[in-house]
């Protein structure tokens, strides 16, 4: 049951991403990706970060929770490591690489909807059409029913964003482990749920997808 009094953490992956705080026309990465879930009412994040991340820590300032890993642990063990910094449960994990515009959507809010048992994993898609810098034809499908499937649906995109909760991560290894093993499991037993957003969405992991971007952002 989600505590709706309070808006759930919000996990940033921020740990080697060298991108985080590039400028996309004007404003880091990692602002207008914060923005993205400050609209819909985020106010606690936990960041990670590696040794000699020291940009990242120095950007937030001491405002962001960070949890600091003497080695890479992978988007899961470094969720896992985070755990007794974030207070709610469940919360959202947000990669650190893709936004969408600003005021263009509120899909945060309908993942909170979608979440109904500790055994869902709700992930944020994207039709394929709607999205830049994104290099495969899709990662899943999704049923008309919101289930997100291997074959059967609309093909989508996973949009960085996971909506999940502390139990799922009870027999998880204790090392460096990808979400995607949290998330394979959700699939196989039919626990894993997809609400689409419904706006452009921008994926920036290097120099060339970022001058896309800005491209199509610029005045």
């Amino acid at each position: 049951m989600i505590d709706t009094a309070r808006f759930p953490d919000v996990m940033l992956l921020t740990a080697g991403n060298e991108m985080v705080l590039r400028p996309v026309v004007g404003l880091p990465l990692i602002e207008r990706i914060m923005a993205n879930a400050k609209a819909e009412g985020a106010k606690r994040f936990v960041a990670n970060g590696l040794p000699g991340d020291h940009g990242v820590l120095a950007h937030f300032g001491g405002l962001v929770k960070v949890s600091r890993e003497e080695v890479a642990l992978g988007s899961g063990g470094g969720v896992k490591q985070a755990l007794p910094m974030l207070h709610a449960d469940p919360f959202f994990v947000m990669e650190t690489n893709a936004f969408w515009p600003a005021a263009s959507d509120a899909p945060l809010q309908r993942m909170l909807a979608r979440y109904a048992s500790p055994d869902d994993i709700v992930l944020l898609c994207v039709h394929p059409n709607m999205a830049v810098g994104f290099n495969r034809s899709h990662d899943f499908c999704l049923s008309p029913q919101g289930l997100i499937t291997r074959d059967y649906g609309a093909p989508v995109i996973s949009a960085g964003v996971a909506l999940i909760g502390k139990t799922l991560f009870a027999g998880a290894p204790d090392c460096a482990f990808s979400l995607d093993l949290l998330i394979d499991a959700a699939l196989e037993r039919e626990t894993l749920h997809g609400v689409v957003l419904d706006a452009p969405w921008f994926q920036i992991k290097d120099d060339a997808a970022l001058a896309e971007v800005e491209k199509r952002l610029a005045p």
